[in-house]
């Protein structure tokens, strides 16, 4: 159970990974002057909002925000890839992040995470 674990995580990792670069290609994709400039802010601010909100050891939030803004940077990025023009990829992405962040929920794979409680807080004795 402990090799299936690690392989959900990495692909959650993975997943985040996919979600930034997806808004890079909306930004490019949006043309102008300044779209390699929205190509690297666009990913730099959700990154921004993910550290502050949703990851493991975000300082902002609670349980109920993080997995808000978990679900919201994950639809956004599907919207993005499709307004981009890339709706086979769109779903495609959709898909793979809806079961993978749906996997990385079942307990087992939840315990391989040091840094977070059971309630969602971040355990600071860690």
């Amino acid at each position: 159970m402990k090799t299936f674990g690690w392989t959900v995580l990495t692909l959650v990792f993975v997943d985040e990974l996919l979600a930034m670069a997806a808004f890079g290609v909306w930004g490019y994709s949006l043309g102008g002057p300044v779209r390699l400039l929205l190509a690297v802010v666009l990913p730099i601010a959700v990154m921004a909002i993910w550290w502050a909100f949703a990851s493991p050891k975000a300082p902002y939030g609670g349980p109920v925000l993080r997995y808000l803004v978990i679900g919201s940077v994950f639809c956004l990025a599907s919207l993005a890839l499709w307004h981009a023009g890339h709706p086979g990829w769109a779903l495609a992405f959709f898909t793979f992040s809806a079961v993978i962040n749906c996997l990385a929920l079942i307990p087992p794979v939840r315990a391989l995470n040091p840094t977070r409680r059971e309630n969602g807080a971040v355990d600071a004795s860690k």
